[in-house]
């Protein structure tokens, strides 16, 4: 990979002058004029913030993952999203220090590139956009299952899901083809919705008294740290996948030095503290003694059922609504991130040029948007044509690795954030840039190798299948590190091949000219021959 595509290594850090907008890149060249860049200063903090919490899903993850760790971890799953939290906070202290020093958009290559070599920042470029190619496309099933079954349950329509997906693809496609902007402003609007429900339902669980009284059993250290308490913390990271593409939107945020670090922050805090705080609300609507029965027998409609017992119905049916957009919400923020990602690694010139280009008007990378919505729909249309489920096959089979590539991006970018700073600070607090990275390091591997072992929780798969998907990680990763080494080889020999054309334009310039002078001197020779032999005298 020539020098000029991932930044320099650890060994070579290059601080900017003026590190508050002096790294900014110049993006993907379409013309001089710079036509292909994206829309400048078009995101403040709460916009940003809501893209990264709408990848999120919130509710989704609520309604549809919470149950199975109140199931697991028991009176503590609470605490499970308050330590996902923490350990994630820890990590994004180093994160967003270094935003500063990383000029472009592309997020965790950038940083890993930049601290640990462009080889393994490569590597890093290519399990990322897998990752959350794998993430986006995933979610599609489990829009369709749902969409499918809010249909069916409230208006008794029975569409079929890949019709309802197929719908989803086209519309995510139109909104990040308008622009960064639109999204944000529509992914605003569903969280909120999203956000809303779920707090109606608390607020009815604690001003009825819940199930049989209010507690707090949830925060005391024996069921913090009870048996069951690993698997729903492997559960509880799952639910914060995409806080850290904030780093994504670097190019269009206004301020970025300031609005991404308080963007990142904002998600981590808020999240960690709403997950905690709305499962243990559901579980004093059960009641602390009763809930784990509660979510065994209803392991798909808990939070439904405590909708309908503390709110009432039309709550319920709401709340079976905004399921469906809430996986909206996360289908156009993981397309907007994975659309970012693709255009950052054109102009490190690792993909196709053709994909950093940006629409005249809207400057949206609208072409890496294109071919992100293709593959969406060759994926949905072949699970579709192999007639797989939705949820088991299409959402869970192929957002695991991707879950599980983002982990691991996390503990190499909180290594390379280590390397970056340890030694040379420039300015930094030694606890944000050198403690935190390494504490991050082990909490992260930790967690990591957490939801490793609990892979069928996130599968319900086979050992072999299990497998399989846990290989692809290294695998895209691995292929990644050999392209970049590929690159740097081919570029030597294209250099050499120039090196030795060069020399052999040189030497024979040398012989041209050699024969030249020798041609010039011979006449000279001859001239001087001619003058020198006695003139004829006519007599």
């Amino acid at each position: 990979m020539p020098d000029s595509t991932i930044a320099t290594s650890a060994a070579e850090p290059v601080e900017p002058a003026e590190p508050a907008e002096s790294a900014e890149p110049a993006g993907p060249a379409e013309s001089a004029a710079g036509a292909a860049r994206l829309k400048r200063d078009a995101l403040g903090t709460s916009d940003i913030t809501f893209l990264v919490v709408s990848a999120a899903a919130p509710l989704t993850v609520m309604a549809g993952v919470a149950p199975l760790a109140v199931l697991l971890g028991g009176l503590g799953a609470p605490t499970a999203y308050l330590a996902a939290g923490a350990v994630l906070a820890v990590f994004a202290a180093g994160f967003t220090a270094m935003t500063k020093y990383v000029g472009n958009a592309g997020a965790f290559y950038a940083y890993i590139g930049r601290g640990l070599g462009r080889h393994l920042g490569l590597g890093a470029a290519a399990l990322a956009l897998a990752s959350y190619n794998a993430l986006q496309i995933g979610i599609y099933g489990l829009f369709g299952s749902a969409a499918h079954d809010t249909l069916k349950t409230l208006f008794a329509v029975d569409v079929p899901w890949p019709v309802l997906a197929f719908g989803a693809v086209a519309v995510v496609w139109y909104l990040g083809y308008r622009g960064v902007d639109i999204g944000a402003r529509v992914l605003g609007v569903l969280l909120v919705a999203e956000t809303a429900i779920l707090l109606v339902l608390a607020v009815g669980v604690l001003v009825d008294g819940g199930g049989s009284g209010i507690g707090f059993a949830s925060f005391t250290p024996s069921n913090a740290f009870a048996p069951g308490m690993g698997a729903a913390l492997a559960l509880a990271f799952t639910a914060f996948m995409g806080f850290e593409s904030t780093a994504l939107y670097r190019e269009e945020a206004r301020e970025p030095n300031r609005t991404i670090p308080r963007a990142t922050y904002i998600a981590v805090g808020f999240l960690g503290l709403f997950y905690a705080f709305i499962v243990w609300a559901v579980i004093q609507a059960f009641g602390e003694a009763q809930v784990r029965g509660a979510a065994a027998a209803h392991p798909l409609d808990l939070f439904y059922v405590a909708t309908d017992e503390f709110v009432g119905a039309w709550a319920s049916d709401a709340m079976r609504v905004l399921i469906v957009t809430s996986v909206f919400a996360a289908l156009l923020a993981f397309h907007n991130a994975v659309n970012r990602y693709a255009y950052a690694l054109s102009g490190e010139g690792a993909l196709p040029r053709v994909l950093g280009r940006t629409h005249a008007r809207h400057k949206s990378p609208y072409a890496a948007g294109l071919l992100q919505t293709a593959l969406a729909a060759i994926v949905v249309a072949g699970f579709a044509a192999a007639g797989a489920d939705p949820y088991l096959k299409l959402l869970l089979w192929v957002n695991t690795p991707g879950a599980i590539g983002l982990m691991v991006l996390q503990i190499l970018t909180a290594v390379a954030v280590f390397a970056f700073f340890v030694r040379d600070r420039r300015g930094e607090s030694v606890l944000r840039v050198v403690v935190a990275p390494a504490v991050a390091v082990v909490l992260l591997i930790a967690a990591t190798a957490t939801m490793v072992t609990r892979i069928d929780l996130l599968t319900s798969a086979s050992t072999t299948v299990n497998a399989v998907l846990l290989g692809l990680v290294p695998v895209v990763l691995v292929a990644g590190v050999a392209v970049s080494f590929a690159r740097r080889n081919r570029d030597r020999n294209q250099n050499g091949d120039r090196n030795q054309n060069g020399d052999r334009n040189q030497n024979g310039d040398r012989n041209q000219n050699g024969d030249r002078n020798q041609d010039r001197d011979r006449n000279q020779d001859r001239d001087q021959g001619r003058s020198a032999e006695p003139a004829s005298v006519n007599l």
